[in-house]
């Protein structure tokens, strides 16, 4: 990203009541902080830290009187960096921290800085939850503007799928609710048009019931098994309960008490389970999942909701250099299985244990994030994906950037021609032109997501995302 002229925004409007942050203030490297370090070097030329939804409003028509674009932060966790981007106006959203439950109607009200371990135990306490991701530092916001996949996708459907309603300062810094009723094309675009069209600052979500306690944890194999492992979970989740959740993980194995000291550290295919169905399912469930290989252990066991939400944390620390791509799968074919396990025999080893260095999730998509959407009814694309395919390389040094990029492109390269052209843009960094006309599904829903970019952010003040340019040909 090219740094950007510095304004010295020496006439920001007083009126703003949170908190300002510039280059030279001591507090200002904790909060530009951000998910991935690899985008450290970035130095927002204002941060400018929202107390509510007023704050929002007066940074906004700021920057569209100055003429200069706005780059949003919420939870930071964007795998691109692109919250933070070099000599922008940075408008923060982590102070926005509302959680309101209506327990008699399921019905939850967010702010768009409250993060997924801030919700998950919020809800859990009262037995519900909303469909989300898997990390727990990730931001609801991000995470719903893009579409929203996790462990209770294939039982609820993606986070979109549970989005009742949306509270969106626009381009020209008016307050506007956007839901199926009121200004419906702007509530489209939003579910999985990523932050295009406007600031959103509360989220009305419908959560579902969920137990307190679910089964949760992993089953390891030795990598050498992973066609025969792959190719039994390929059609175990044919039929699988919707409740059952499973990425199968090739990784470097974490060292972690229930595994065998001869695997720590080594490459390996881990199957990550999550069980939310009735309990005593669980144990026929993981028998067969152990059944498809020789497990080196079942470590798999009853757990707080909350804190199964956050096994992945260990695989997506904060604060690394990190590299992500990734791509839906219309099937996990034995050729796509092939080519995987042959890269993660020379994935690059670990670099900061126990966290590995390198790993490829393939996520079991099917139920309601599949067979019950309506593709037409949401900017979000998860047409013909039955698996959802991602890469993600971590390291500390600068000077092993090179060898992990080069590795994960090297692999993306070789299955790409398996890939489907939508995605889930949340976990890519392709940003190129024939690249957006095909991430979200057809050229009619491109060419409605530049219809609502047109309306709703005719000068592209929302560019630092997976931009969409306002009156642009679908092509």
């Amino acid at each position: 990203m090219s740094a950007l002229s510095r304004p010295s925004f020496d006439d920001f409007p007083a009126t703003f009541r949170g908190q300002l942050y510039r280059q030279s203030d001591l507090g200002y490297p904790d909060v530009r902080a951000i998910f991935n370090a690899r985008m450290a070097h970035w130095t927002p030329g204002l941060i400018a830290r929202a107390a509510d939804a007023d704050d929002v409003v007066t940074v906004v028509r700021y920057a569209a009187d100055a003429g200069i674009p706005l780059a949003v932060k919420s939870g930071g966790h964007g795998v691109d960096g692109s919250a933070m981007p070099d000599g922008a106006l940075v408008l923060d959203l982590s102070n926005l921290k509302e959680i309101r439950v209506d327990t008699d109607t399921g019905r939850v009200r967010l702010g768009s800085g409250v993060l997924l371990g801030e919700m998950d135990p919020a809800l859990a306490e009262r037995g519900l939850v909303v469909p989300a991701g898997t990390v727990s530092t990730t931001g609801v916001a991000g995470l719903t503007l893009g579409g929203g996949v996790g462990y209770n996708m294939r039982r609820y459907g993606a986070t979109v799928d549970n989005l009742l309603a949306c509270e969106v300062v626009t381009a020209d810094g008016r307050k506007v609710r956007a839901s199926h009723e009121e200004n419906p094309d702007l509530f489209w675009a939003l579910r999985g048009g990523g932050g295009n069209f406007g600031v959103v600052t509360h989220f009305e979500f419908q959560a579902r019931p969920l137990p307190e306690t679910v089964f949760a944890g992993f089953i390891p194999f030795t990598l050498d098994q992973a066609p025969a492992v792959m190719t039994g979970l390929r059609s175990y989740m044919r039929t699988a309960p919707r409740e059952l959740a499973v990425i199968g993980a090739m990784t470097q194995c974490p060292p972690l008490p229930p595994v065998p000291a001869d695997m720590h550290g080594a490459n390996s295919l881990m199957l990550i389970v999550v069980y939310t169905g009735a309990p005593e399912g669980a144990e026929k469930i993981l028998a067969d999942l152990a059944g498809l290989g020789e497990a080196a252990v079942v470590a798999v066991m009853p757990t707080p909701w909350p804190v199964a939400n956050r096994m992945l944390d260990v695989i997506a620390p904060q604060g690394r250099r990190a590299y992500t791509k990734g791509a839906y799968l219309a099937e996990l074919t034995d050729e796509v299985v092939a080519i995987a396990m042959k890269h993660a025999e020379v994935a690059p080893p670990r670099t900061n244990p126990p966290a590995p260095s390198s790993v490829q999730n393939f996520w079991a998509m099917g139920g309601a994030i599949s067979e019950d959407a309506d593709e037409s009814s949401a900017a979000f694309s998860r047409e013909g994906a039955q698996w959802f395919w991602e890469v993600a390389t971590q390291c500390d040094d600068a000077a092993d950037d090179e060898k992990f990029m080069t590795w994960a492109d090297r692999l993306h390269a070789d299955l790409a021609p398996h890939f489907l052209a939508n995605c889930y843009i949340n976990l890519t960094t392709d940003m190129g032109p024939e690249w957006r006309k095909g991430a979200w599904g057809s050229p009619e829903k491109y060419r409605k997501l530049v219809d609502a970019k047109t309306r709703w952010d005719p000068a592209n003040m929302f560019r630092f995302n997976k931009n969409i340019e306002p009156g642009t040909a679908a092509g």
